[in-house]
């Protein structure tokens, strides 16, 4: 497979549907930022060793979904007017969400990014995961939703999935920092902080 093309050496990419658009279209943004947030979340599960390795498990199911959904993204079609996303993803998101929840201490302040790399890295995924949802809808508010053949690109089960993935990584964040046995970095007021030291 040759990797290179020259194709796109004039600033401009194919759709699935042919079409010639420029790179930096928003469609093009959307299932770019898809493939960011795989590759993002590749390394949050390589990060998942010892204790971690069933979490890594469980987020390289959803890596292979999110590639399926990049090529939807990109116009491709595994079947006409479906989306690769069923509602049994979306439920199999929430389960483990509650499963996940039901071993971590309840969460009484805001929590910062970070604990240990595992957990930094999940966050790091959530925030882009946000990103694409943002653009998604974007896409739905701009009426920049079909293809040049008039197909949905963005299909309500997609940004269901991809509201309740951010919800997901946020928990896993947490639960990453759990399992190694690190806290939650807690959110400190700044002025509160200042109360205490003056008081």
């Amino acid at each position: 497979m040759q990797v290179y093309t020259r194709t796109g050496d004039d600033g401009n990419t194919h759709l699935a549907s042919g079409k010639r658009v420029p790179k930096h279209a928003l469609r093009v943004e959307i299932y770019g930022e898809c493939d960011e947030l795989n590759s993002v979340l590749g390394l949050a599960i390589s990060l998942c060793e010892g204790p971690l390795e069933g979490l890594g498990a469980d987020l390289t199911n959803e890596q292979h979904l999110l590639f399926e959904l990049g090529s939807e993204l990109a116009g491709f079609e595994a079947r006409p007017n479906t989306s690769v996303i069923l509602q049994a993803d979306i439920d199999r998101l929430e389960k483990r969400m509650d499963s996940m929840l039901a071993a971590l201490p309840e969460m009484k302040a805001f929590v910062l990014p970070g604990g240990n790399p595992a957990s930094a890295a999940l966050h790091v995924s959530r925030t882009v995961c946000r990103r694409l949802e943002r653009q998604m809808t974007r896409a739905l508010q701009t009426n920049n939703n079909q293809d040049p053949d008039g197909r949905t690109v963005i299909r309500a089960e997609a940004l269901r999935y991809i509201n309740r993935l951010s919800d997901y990584l946020f928990v896993c964040a947490r639960y990453a920092n759990f399992l190694s046995g690190r806290p939650d970095v807690r959110w400190e007021s700044r002025a509160r902080k200042t109360r205490k030291e003056e008081g």
